[in-house]
C-alpha cells in the first residue's frame, strides 16, 4: 500500500444497487490519487399495477447484461482516450460469490431484490471478459474481483493501518475481517491472515434468529423476491427499514390506532415509505411541522399524536437495526481478540453505506453500543468514501505490484528448484566422477577423490575390550574411552570429554596443534585414571590420502583451518611425534579414519546392512563399501574396501557449472577457499544460511523486502545459524513467530517479509535435501550394479545438523533417493556421535583381526 507505480493506471468498476460505475484511479499515495468517475444507470422500466405506479428492476438476460457493462467500460475508455491501452481491471461485486483466486468470482446468488438470469453459479469475471471480447474494440489486462465490503476495508487501510474490519451499512449489509489462516479450513495453509468476506446478510437463514423476528419481519420476508434468505439483512439494512415501518403503520391503521382511517393509497403500496424518511423522522431535530410535511403524502391531515407516534416507531426500528449491527460487530471483535489471546486491543473499522453516512444519530448510537458490549476494545470507525470502488483499484494495483514482485522472487528462486530430469542428470555426473576417481589414469582428473580407507572389515559384534578414540573436528578435540563387554547382554560403557581448540591456533603451526591435542589426551587420561597401552582410533575430519590403515597424508585443510607444516605430511606421524615429545609412549595409534567412515562403522556394529556413511553438517562427505576389483589405486581384487569419497569437492572441475547459480558463485567468491568444495557449498548448513542471506539482500535491493533498506545486520555474515533456519522453515511455526525470530536478528520485518523469508529458506533447504539425495542414490545404485543385483536392500548411516534441520528435510532426502534409485530399498539411519565411536570400533576391529593392508 502506498507504493507508487509510475505510469500504471487501474480501472475500478463498482456496482451499486441500480447503477453501474466506472472510475479511473491513478496509483499513488492517497493524497495524490487522481479519481475520475462516470455513472451508468441500470435499465429500469415503469409499469402500472392496480392503478399504482411502481418502479421495478428489469430482469436481464446474462449476455445482454454483461454486454451492457462492457459498453459502459468502452464508453469510459473512449471518453479518456484510452481504448488502445491494456490496463488492469478491479471489479467490485456487492453480491455473494465464491472465490478460489483473485481473478475468479462464482456468483452464489443475487440479493437485494436484484436478479439477472443465467449468472448464478458462473464466473462473473469470465462473463465480463467474454463480453469485452465480443465487442473487440478494446482489451483489458489482469482482472481482480472483490466484494465491496473488502474494498471498503482496503480503502480505509490507507488512513489507518489498524483497519482489519469493514462494514457495509447501507442498502444492503455485509462485513469482512482479517482471520487467522489456521482457522480457515477451506484454505490450505496455517500461516498469516486472510480477509474473510462474511456475507452476514444471510445470518438467520437457518432459523437461528426466529425468536427475535417479528410478524413484520416475517411479512416482509414472505413478500420478498427471496423468501427465507438474507434474514439479517432484511432486519437491519436500508433497503428494508422503510418497508418495515410501513408494515407497522398499516397494521396500526387497520387497528384504528393511527391516522383515523385517513391514509392515502400511497401508504398501502409496497416500498413507497423510503428508508431516508425513517432517519429524517426519528431525528430529534425534526419538528412536528417537518414530520407532518413528510407524512402528508401517506396520510391526510395527520394529527400531532400521529406525528409523534410515527417518529417513535421510526426510532424503534432504527434502534433495533443499530443494536443488531453492534452485537454482530462485537462477535467479530471478540473473535479477533480470542484469536490473538489479547485482553485489550485497538482496531479500526472501515464503514461504507448511506445509513452510516447520512445519520449522525446512527453513528452515535453505534459507538455507544460498541463501548457497552466491547469495553476492552478501542474501536475507531473510519468512513470509507465509496471504498468499494477505490478498493477495487487498490487491489488491482497491489496485485499488479505483487505480480511484478512475485516475478522477481520466482526468477531468483527458480534457479534453486531442480526437476527430476536435472536431478537424474546430476546423479549420472556423480557416477562418472566416481568411476574416474577409482581408476588410476583418471583419478587426478576427478573432482571426487575416492580415497581408499584401507578398512576392509566391518564390526561383526564379536569385538571386546577397552579402546580409546581421538576425534579432531572443526574447533574441538573429543576424546572417548569405550569398553565393549564380552557379554552381549551388557551395555557398552563410554566416557567422553570435549576440549576446545583456541581460535588463535587456527593459523599456528602443526607442531603447536598436535602438542595441544596431546595435552588434551594427557588431561583425559589423568582425570579418568587410565593407565597402560590402549589401542587408539584417530578420527581426522580432513581429506587425507591414506597408504595404509594407520598412515594418512593431509591433502589440504578445509573448514577454515590453516596450520602450517601439515599439508602433505602423515598426520599419524605428527601425532606420534607430539606424544613422544610429551613422553606418552603407552599410546598406540592403530587406525586413522575419516569422520564419515566412523559414522558408517558405528552403524554397522548394530546393523550389518549398513554399508554407506553420510555426513550432512558443517561439512558434507560420504563413504561406502566398494569392490576391490574396481579400486585401481590399491592392489588386489578380492573383497571390499571402504572408500572415503570426499564428495564435498564434487564439481570443483567445472562439471556442475550449469547447476551453480549466481548466488552460489557470489558465496564462493568471498569464501575462504574459492573454487573449492562446490558441492559442499550447496549442501552444508554453514553455507545454507549465507546463500539465504545473500538472496534476502538481493530481494531487499529490489525493494521487495525490509522496506528496500539493507540494514547493517543483514550485511552481517553467518547470522542465519542452523537454529534460526530450523525454526524459520518449520511447518510448525506460524507467521508471527517467524517475524519474531527476524526481529530477534534485528531485521525489522512485515508479515509479508516473513512469508517471503520462509519461502526462501524452504527453497534453499529443499535444494540441499535434493542434492544429498542425489549423492546417496548414486552410491546405492553403484553398489547394486557392482553386485549384479536387480534389487538392493541397504542402510545408510546419516549424521550432521543439516540432516536434523527438520523432518521435512529428511523426507526430501528420502524421497529423492527413492525417486532416483527405485530398485534400491534404502533405509536412512541417524547416527548420534557416530564418528567418535566409530574410531573406537575400528580400534576394536584391528585388535580382533590384526589386519593391516
Amino acid at each position: 500500500q502506498g507504493t507508487r507505480q509510475s505510469g500504471i493506471w487501474n480501472r475500478a468498476a463498482g456496482w451499486d444497487q441500480q447503477r453501474w460505475r466506472v472510475r479511473m484511479v491513478a496509483e499513488g499515495t492517497i493524497e495524490e490519487e487522481g479519481l475520475e468517475t462516470s455513472l451508468y444507470w441500470h435499465c429500469v422500466t415503469l409499469c402500472e399495477e392496480s392503478s399504482t405506479r411502481q418502479v421495478i428492476i428489469l430482469v436481464h438476460f446474462c449476455l445482454q447484461y454483461f454486454d451492457y457493462i462492457a459498453e459502459c467500460l468502452g464508453n469510459f475508455l473512449e471518453k479518456y482516450e484510452m481504448e488502445s491501452k491494456i490496463i488492469p481491471l478491479g471489479f467490485t461485486l456487492p453480491f455473494p460469490f465464491r472465490q478460489t483466486r483473485l481473478d475468479e468470482g462464482i456468483l452464489i446468488s443475487w440479493v437485494k431484490d436484484f436478479k439477472v438470469n443465467g449468472v448464478e453459479g458462473k464466473d462473473v469475471v469470465q462473463l465480463l471478459q467474454d463480453a469485452i471480447q465480443r465487442r473487440g474494440d478494446y482489451e483489458i489486462g489482469p482482472v481482480a474481483v472483490l466484494n465491496d465490503t473488502v474494498g471498503a476495508m482496503m480503502s480505509c487501510c490507507y488512513e489507518d493501518s489498524n483497519c482489519e474490519i469493514a462494514l457495509i451499512l447501507g442498502t444492503g449489509t455485509n462485513a469482512c475481517y482479517m482471520e487467522e489462516v489456521r482457522n480457515i479450513e477451506l484454505v490450505e495453509g496455517d500461516e498469516g491472515q486472510m480477509c474473510v468476506n462474511m456475507e452476514w446478510g444471510s445470518f438467520g437463514s437457518d432459523g437461528s434468529l426466529n425468536d427475535i423476528q417479528t410478524e413484520f419481519d416475517l411479512e416482509l420476508d414472505r413478500l420478498s423476491l427471496s423468501p427465507g434468505a438474507q434474514i439479517f439483512e432484511k432486519m437491519v439494512s436500508g433497503l428494508y427499514l422503510g418497508e418495515l415501518v410501513r408494515l407497522i403503520l398499516v397494521k396500526l391503521l387497520n387497528e384504528n390506532v393511527l391516522f383515523n382511517q385517513k391514509a392515502t393509497p400511497h401508504l398501502m403500496t409496497r416500498w413507497n415509505f423510503e428508508t431516508k424518511f425513517v432517519y429524517e423522522l426519528e431525528s430529534e431535530r425534526t419538528g412536528i411541522d417537518k414530520v407532518r410535511h413528510i407524512l402528508k403524502e401517506f396520510v391526510q391531515d395527520p394529527s400531532e399524536e400521529d406525528c409523534l407516534a410515527v417518529q417513535h416507531i421510526c426510532h424503534i426500528v432504527s434502534l433495533r437495526s443499530v443494536t443488531l449491527y453492534a452485537a454482530s460487530l462485537t462477535a467479530i471483535l471478540t473473535k479477533i481478540k480470542n484469536n490473538r489471546k489479547l485482553s485489550r486491543f485497538k482496531v479500526a473499522v472501515g464503514v461504507d453505506g448511506n445509513i452510516y453516512k447520512h445519520s449522525l444519530k446512527f453513528q452515535i448510537t453505534l459507538n455507544a453500543a460498541i463501548k457497552l458490549l466491547s469495553p476492552n476494545v478501542e474501536v475507531n470507525f473510519l468512513l470509507s468514501d465509496d471504498g468499494g470502488g477505490k478498493g477495487a483499484a487498490m487491489l488491482i494495483a497491489a496485485d499488479t505490484r505483487f505480480s511484478a514482485q512475485r516475478l522477481e522472487i520466482n526468477k531468483i528462486l527458480y534457479q534453486f528448484k531442480l526437476s527430476q530430469e536435472q536431478l537424474n542428470d546430476m546423479k549420472q555426473r556423480m557416477r562418472k566422477e566416481m568411476e574416474m576417481g577409482l581408476k588410476a589414469k583418471t583419478h587426478d582428473m576427478s573432482s571426487i577423490a575416492m580415497l581408499p580407507s584401507f578398512i576392509r572389515t566391518l564390526p561383526d559384534g564379536s569385538e571386546q575390550g577397552t579402546f580409546l578414540a581421538l576425534h579432531l573436528e572443526d574447533f574441538d578435540v573429543r576424546i572417548l574411552q569405550m569398553h565393549i563387554p564380552s557379554d552381549d547382554e551388557e551395555e557398552i560403557e563410554m566416557v567422553t570429554t570435549t576440549y576446545s581448540i583456541p581460535q588463535d591456533m587456527i593459523q599456528a603451526t602443526g607442531v603447536q596443534l598436535f602438542d595441544h591435542v596431546v595435552d588434551c589426551i594427557d588431561d583425559f587420561l589423568q582425570k579418568n585414571n587410565i593407565k597402560g597401552s590402549l589401542p587408539v582410533g584417530f578420527t581426522f575430519c580432513f581429506p587425507c590420502k591414506q597408504t595404509k590403515l594407520d598412515e594418512g597424508f593431509l591433502i589440504k585443510w578445509t573448514k577454515g583451518f590453516k596450520m602450517t607444516g601439515c599439508e602433505g605430511k602423515n598426520v599419524v606421524a605428527l601425532l606420534q611425534e607430539a606424544i613422544a615429545r610429551k613422553n606418552h609412549y603407552f599410546l598406540r595409534i592403530v587406525a586413522l579414519i575419516n569422520d564419515t567412515v566412523g559414522t558408517m562403522i558405528t552403524c554397522a556394529y548394530e546393523n550389518p546392512k549398513c554399508e554407506v556413511g553420510v555426513i550432512m553438517g558443517t561439512n558434507t562427505n560420504a563413504c561406502y563399501m566398494e569392490e576391490m576389483r574396481n579400486i585401481e589405486m590399491v592392489p588386489g581384487d578380492e573383497g571390499q574396501m571402504c572408500i572415503n569419497m570426499e564428495w564435498g569437492a564434487f564439481g570443483d572441475n567445472g562439471c556442475l557449472e550449469d547447476f551453480v547459480t549466481s548466488t552460489d558463485k557470489q558465496l564462493d567468491r568471498y569464501s575462504q577457499n574459492p573454487g573449492q568444495q562446490t558441492y559442499e557449498k550447496m549442501i552444508s548448513v554453514i553455507y545454507l544460511g549465507e546463500i539465504i542471506r545473500n538472496i534476502l539482500i538481493e530481494l531487499t535491493e529490489k525493494g521487495i523486502l525490509f522496506h528496500g533498506k539493507v540494514s547493517e545486520r543483514l550485511n552481517t555474515e553467518y547470522i542465519f545459524t542452523v537454529d534460526v533456519l530450523s525454526q524459520v522453515e518449520s511447518d510448525n511455526l506460524g507467521l508471527f513467530q517467524v517475524r519474531s525470530i527476524l526481529q530477534d536478528l534485528e531485521l525489522e520485518s512485515t508479515c509479508d517479509d516473513s512469508i517471503i523469508v520462509k519461502e526462501v529458506c524452504k527453497t534453499i533447504i529443499n535444494r540441499a535435501g535434493h542434492l544429498c539425495g542425489v549423492g546417496i542414490a548414486a552410491i546405492t545404485e553403484k553398489i547394486r550394479e557392482n553386485r549384479g543385483l536387480e534389487d538392493l536392500t541397504i542402510t545408510a548411516s546419516v549424521t550432521g545438523n543439516t540432516y536434523m534441520l527438520s523432518a521435512r528435510f529428511a523426507k526430501v532426502v528420502d524421497d529423492t533417493v527413492n525417486m532416483l534409485a527405485p530398485n534400491c530399498e534404502v533405509s536412512l539411519q541417524f547416527s548420534d556421535d557416530g564418528s567418535g565411536k566409530g574410531a573406537a570400533f575400528i580400534a576394536a576391529v584391528v585388535s580382533r583381526e590384526q589386519v593391516l593392508t
